[in-house]
């Protein structure tokens, strides 16, 4: 049924750049297809409307050219089918237990933390690899997995994925998932009631698998460094599977034993650092349709623009805009995204469009006529391309706005960003380039 579909998509993917065919053609399927139409299923609704908008010219036009031309094309959204809990207790809508435990106050998993809903990036990507290598059983040399991130970029939603994917494979896992500070609590409250001899033999008998959060809670903390130490000896020695998250590395946490320090980092170390410009917007477009939230493209991207910090930043930001439009009617729109954005950010200098041309007609060494001419000379179309670059990661301008300061539609702009974005990937030349420039209007707004 969807062989037509996946010609098409093939055409498509050698006609616009990697970057965009990944995010907006790849995840069409094809829902229905007979003589007459074919119905084509789109992830969520803001995937839908810009596809629509973007991208229904050229796929009506490659389905010309496939000889598929008479079909009428319909856009759906896709329901997304649920997976079955493999926990034998009833689903939760906000929390699952873990099966087979006998205490459990902190031993849950959210049921939105699985590797099928966390956004890969390249900032992300080997955290993700590995978490999910580790989960799977997949054949490896190495029995633990230390992932170092600052809060709220994903480390906690790899952790307790992994325990969600080997209880799905196993659902009688014995799996303790816990914070640095639950370990603590557990141990200094079985010390006060003379039932230490219990607590060891849960942790190193009763466990297949160690999710332990928030390592950087133990320093200074010395004897149940300690406990700690001997308790990960004894699960190594059985090849049990330890995962640890940390905001420091164990080196840099204050009063942090080398012992302890040793046990953590002698398996896999990955890192998370902050979510690129393009991870950032798909972030936005998953939870904006998780809150069932419209926003409109102009929006999500300027919101991916000025939101650099985490998750949690771009999470806070969506709740404000669903929130203003619920109670009091706010329409979603550029005054509405840079007011909410204006409370969750500081203040910077704004620079202005004329500020961008200058800049890249003097590094360049052409003049702002030559750019916003219709000449398409190769020698004015690289710097025309790069200020519409800069324009859009840099103001807090429209599609139609920066058009309109180079004589262009929005629509030239927006494949000026993604032809730039797409070079940058291979050509060093071009990307230093970028890279200077953008660094310099950065130090003007300081």
């Amino acid at each position: 049924m969807s062989g037509g579909w996946d010609q098409v998509k093939d055409q498509i993917r050698s006609d616009i750049p990697k970057n965009s065919f990944s995010l907006w053609i790849n995840p069409i399927s094809c829902l229905q297809q007979n003589e007459t139409s074919i119905v084509l299923g789109c992830p969520n609704r803001f995937s839908k409307n810009w596809v629509v908008e973007n991208y229904l010219g050229l796929i009506q036009g490659t389905f010309k050219k496939t000889g598929l031309g008479h079909l009428e094309l319909q856009f759906q959204i896709e329901r997304q089918k649920r997976k079955r809990d493999p926990s034998p207790l009833p689903p939760d809508p906000g929390q699952l237990p873990l099966p087979a435990m006998t205490d459990r106050r902190n031993l849950w998993l959210k049921s939105q933390f699985t590797f099928d809903r966390f956004i890969v990036g390249q900032s992300n990507e080997f955290a993700y690899s590995a978490s999910k290598s580790m989960a799977s059983g997949d054949p490896c040399n190495y029995h633990s997995l230390l992932m170092l991130a600052n809060t709220g970029l994903g480390k906690t939603h790899l952790s307790q994925a992994i325990g969600h994917k080997i209880l799905e494979k196993d659902p009688g896992s014995r799996i303790f998932y816990m914070t640095a500070e639950d370990f603590t609590n557990d141990m200094i409250s079985s010390l006060k009631t003379g039932r230490i001899e219990a607590f060891k033999k849960k942790y190193r008998h009763c466990c297949d698998v160690l999710l332990l959060e928030e390592v950087h809670f133990l320093g200074g903390k010395e004897k149940i460094q300690a406990e700690l130490g001997y308790t990960l000896d004894a699960l190594a020695d059985d090849n049990k599977k330890l995962i640890f998250t940390s905001a420091l590395p164990p080196k840099d946490i204050p009063r942090m034993s080398r012992d302890l320090t040793s046990r953590l980092t002698s398996g896999l170390v990955t890192t998370i650092s902050g979510p690129d410009y393009n991870t950032r917007v798909q972030i936005l477009a998953e939870k904006a349709a998780g809150y069932h939230v419209a926003l409109p493209e102009e929006v999500i991207h300027f919101l991916a623009e000025r939101l650099k910090r985490d998750v949690r930043q771009m999470e806070s930001a969506l709740k404000c805009i669903k929130a203003r439009t619920e109670l009091v009617g706010a329409r979603i729109d550029m005054d509405l995204a840079k007011e909410i954005v204006s409370t969750l950010i500081s203040g910077e200098r704004s620079i202005s469009p004329e500020d961008i041309i200058k800049l890249v007609c003097r590094y360049y060494r052409v003049d702002p006529e030559h750019v916003s001419s219709k000449s398409r000379k190769k020698v004015y179309a690289c710097p025309r391309n790069i200020y519409a670059y800069l324009c859009r990661r840099h103001l807090d301008e429209t599609l139609e706005g920066i058009g309109r300061t180079i004589n262009r539609s929005h629509s030239t702009v927006l494949y000026s960003v993604e032809v730039v974005e797409h070079k940058m990937k291979t050509d060093r030349d071009l990307k230093h380039q970028v890279d200077f420039l953008s660094n310099r209007l950065d130090e003007m707004k300081k």
